[in-house]
């Protein structure tokens, strides 16, 4: 049955409609599930610590202005609380866009329920976002839609669920839930561009709903050799100000990838972004336990590259803590006490 329904998600990669997004992506998905998903949080049963920088579309500019590379730096933690019945987490990223930038910070709490051989986690979370509007070409002067140098902050809610055994993983996850409204000021300009007065909370912009499902298996190939394939689609659920109609599925976009680990120590693999690039990563593992984590990954963007570039990088950092133990050694009991 968990092979069946990996196996209908790589079908969607190939016939789904690929759109643009609000949040950034990542290549390493696969080892970034408290990004993804708020009910990852302590799912694991031990705590670690992920970083990533990714460089989209390197020494991508546009034809009249510069900075259209996405720049995005995240750290994310994910932590076993015993005596809360799950696990917390948080995750701080900052998206670069050319006039936009975004950075956020959300809080994470999961509730792990024992299924089968694995835990569920029902996940809730506290999103903050700050998003920054810089200076922006326009086509009509003094138009009162397009933002000038102003930034604007709220607070949105998130929640997922999220399925971990042994062999399977699966994740369902939903963000921005009160679809929070941004207003910006906007400005009026002379003839010759000068600006005249500025006209403020004008310039509006949505954060949309996001919603993410990603599943993983793991095959044991040999004693020494786990290959495991893995989806995510990432779906954004537009609709225009104030319309309640809004979840319609109409921008989605999917990805599948298949890795190889020897040992807990060496990894490498191959995926597929539909309808933009083709992946590849490789990384090891160090220190005590294999504990420290080193990756790269490589997009090579095969598609619509007029309006992309040839590739993008991504460098990931990851700890994982010690599995949580007794704190105190326990008593060693013999006979030779016992008389």
């Amino acid at each position: 049955m968990k092979a069946t329904i990996l196996f209908a998600c790589l079908l969607t990669t190939i016939t789904g409609t690929a759109l643009a997004q609000q949040q950034p992506q990542f290549t390493h998905y696969g080892f970034n599930g408290m990004y993804l998903n708020p009910a990852y949080a302590g799912i694991k049963g031990q705590g670690e610590i992920t970083t990533i920088g990714r460089y989209q579309y390197l020494n991508y500019n546009g034809s009249f202005d510069e900075g259209g590379s996405p720049k995005t730096y995240i750290i994310t933690g994910s932590f076993p609380v015993q005596v809360l019945g799950g696990g917390v987490g948080f995750h701080v990223y900052r998206d670069a866009i050319a006039q936009f930038q975004m950075t956020n910070a959300q809080l994470s709490y999961s509730k792990h329920i024992k299924v089968g051989e694995g835990k569920l986690g029902i996940g809730v979370q506290g999103i903050y976002n700050h998003l920054a509007k810089g200076f922006y070409r326009y086509i009509d002067p003094n138009d009162l839609s397009i933002p000038f140098d102003g930034s604007d902050n709220k607070f949105d809610l998130g929640a997922g669920v999220w399925y971990e055994s042994p062999t399977f993983y699966a994740g369902l996850s939903l963000n921005n839930l009160l679809r929070s409204e941004y207003r910006f000021q906007s400005a009026i300009t002379d003839d010759g561009g000068n600006v005249v007065s500025y006209v403020d909370n004008s310039a509006r912009y949505i954060a949309e709903n996001h919603s993410y499902f990603t599943a993983g298996y793991n095959i044991e190939a040999s004693p020494s050799v786990v290959v495991t394939p893995s989806v995510l689609m990432k779906m954004v659920l537009p609709g225009k100000f104030g319309d309640d109609g809004k979840l319609t599925f109409k921008n989605n976009s999917y990805e599948a990838n298949v890795r190889a680990t020897f040992n807990d120590k060496f990894w490498g693999g191959v995926g597929y972004r539909y309808d933009e690039s083709f992946t590849g990563m490789a990384g090891l593992a160090l220190a005590k336990d294999n504990a420290l984590r080193i990756g790269y990954a490589f997009d090579f963007i095969a598609f619509n590259q007029d309006a992309r570039a040839f590739s993008s990088h991504e460098i990931m950092l990851s700890y994982r803590l010690p599995k949580p133990g007794l704190v105190t050694r326990p008593a060693i009991r013999t006979p030779r006490y016992s008389f």
